[in-house]
């Protein structure tokens, strides 16, 4: 039974993460070989205040990336 943990800045649409979770599921299942209905996946929003890239926090580093 996979439990998948996706971090991410706010800012993705409801419609962004169910897309996200279908494509991440499907992937898993034929991936792994297992049901769909076995795959557990949560979403985790974290201000631009609790990460820092090289030592800077991201909310000082200029505008938020949407990028990888």
């Amino acid at each position: 039974m996979p439990f998948v943990r996706i971090e991410l800045f706010p800012g993705r649409t409801r419609e962004q993460k169910a897309a996200a979770a279908k494509a991440a599921t499907e992937a898993l299942a034929s991936t792994l070989g297992c049901r769909p209905e076995s795959v557990y996946i949560t979403f985790w929003e974290m201000q631009h205040e609790d990460c820092a890239v090289s030592g800077i926090l991201k909310d000082e580093q200029g505008a938020p990336s949407k990028g990888p």
